[in-house]
C-alpha cells in the first residue's frame, strides 16, 4: 500500500477507556491500516510521553494544561447502577436517601463514597455505606454484576452491561452525572505524523459520539 501511513505507533491509554473501549476497537484499526503496528500501554499512572516515547495517550478527567495538546473526545458520566439479583433481593432505591440502607461498592479515593443528586436547591450529596471498599473499578465492577451491592461508576466501564441487561441503572432522574472529559494527548506537532494523525481521526469517530452510553 504504496503512501500509506506505516511506523510504529506507541498508545497509552486509561485502564478504564483502554480495556473496555479502545482494545475492541483496535482490531478495527489495524485492519484500516495494516502498514501501522501498535504498541499499546494500558497504565493509570501518569506517564511523560516524552520520556516514554509514547506518540499519543487517552486519559479521562481534568489533566492540567502543560507542554502537550490535548483534544477532547468525549465526555463521560457517572452511573449509579445494580445487579438484577441484587435488586430482587434488597429492593430497588427509589429516592437518593433509600441508598443509606443499601450495601454499597465504593472505588477507594477521597468523596467517593458521597453520591451527588440533584435537588431544587443545588446538588445533594448522600454518604452511602461502603459494604466493599476497593482501589480497583474493574473489581467494583465484577462484584457489582455478580449481585454483591450497588456501584457507582464511569458509564465507560458499564455502558456493555447496562446494554446487556447485567445492570440495572438506577435513580437516574435525580443522579448528578458529574460529566467529565476524555482527551486524547500527545506532543506538540506529534499530530503531524501520518499514523498519529489517522489515529487521532480514527479516535474522533469511534469515540466521539459516546457509543458506550446507553441509547448513544
Amino acid at each position: 500500500m504504496r503512501g500509506a501511513p506505516r511506523g510504529k505507533l506507541r498508545i497509552n491509554a486509561g485502564t478504564a477507556f483502554g480495556l473496555h473501549q479502545l482494545t475492541p476497537a483496535l482490531a478495527d484499526f489495524l485492519a484500516r491500516y495494516p502498514e501501522i503496528d501498535v504498541d499499546l500501554s494500558i497504565t493509570d499512572r501518569l506517564v511523560d510521553l516524552i520520556d516514554e516515547q509514547s506518540d499519543i495517550a487517552v486519559r479521562s478527567g481534568h489533566i492540567p494544561e502543560g507542554p502537550f495538546v490535548q483534544c477532547k473526545l468525549a465526555d463521560l458520566q457517572r452511573v449509579i447502577c445494580a445487579a438484577p439479583a441484587y435488586l430482587a433481593r434488597r429492593g430497588t432505591p427509589q429516592v437518593a436517601a433509600d441508598l443509606r440502607g443499601h450495601d454499597c461498592i465504593v472505588v477507594a479515593g477521597p468523596g467517593l463514597n458521597r453520591w451527588p443528586f440533584k435537588t431544587r436547591s443545588g446538588i445533594d450529596v448522600v454518604d452511602v455505606r461502603p459494604r466493599v471498599t476497593t482501589d480497583d473499578a474493574e473489581a467494583a465492577l465484577r462484584l457489582a454484576i455478580e449481585g454483591a451491592g450497588i456501584v457507582r461508576l464511569s458509564d465507560v466501564i458499564v455502558g456493555s452491561p447496562l446494554r446487556s441487561g447485567e445492570l440495572v441503572a438506577l435513580l437516574t432522574d435525580v443522579h448528578h452525572v458529574e460529566p467529565f472529559p476524555l482527551s486524547a494527548i500527545y506532543p506538540n506537532g506529534r499530530h503531524r505524523l501520518p499514523r498519529v494523525a489517522v489515529f487521532l481521526e480514527f479516535l474522533q469517530e469511534r469515540f466521539g459520539h459516546a457509543p458506550w452510553r446507553l441509547g448513544a
